[in-house]
């Protein structure tokens, strides 16, 4: 079983930066795939950014070159740098884990397939 727990949203500017952070409990070894997700009020839920443990990582086209996910193993979390944000980056922001998913194809589906799930947190960007 794997707990996952988001922290790090709030309130900026158009522009600012914001960093999410992903705490993990339980096995998230070599191989599992984790990422961020994001639902926008009256929107699907849709794939931000996701990397493979000790393998690739994998954006949207919306935030390449924006955002950066990352990982730290001693600390078994899961980080989201976001820069430049925009308007359209408002949502919640949901980490997920699976063991047994293609990552790119979960990336692409918003999520489905991921087995681990943290409540979110919430990102507003003021234009």
């Amino acid at each position: 079983q794997v707990q996952l727990v988001e922290s790090g949203g709030g309130s900026v500017q158009a522009g600012g930066s914001l960093r999410l952070s992903c705490a993990a409990s339980g096995y998230t070894g070599s191989g599992y795939c984790m990422g961020w997700f994001r639902q926008a009020p009256g929107k699907e839920r849709e794939g931000v950014a996701v990397l493979v443990i000790g393998g690739s990582m994998d954006y949207a086209d919306s935030v390449k070159g924006r955002f950066t996910i990352s990982q730290d193993n001693a600390k078994n979390t899961l980080y989201l740098q976001m820069n430049s944000l925009k308007p359209e980056d408002t949502g919640t922001y949901y980490c997920a884990a699976s063991g047994y998913v293609y990552c790119r194809g979960a990336l692409l589906r918003g999520g489905s397939g991921m087995d681990y799930w943290g409540k979110g947190t919430l990102v507003t960007i003021s234009s």
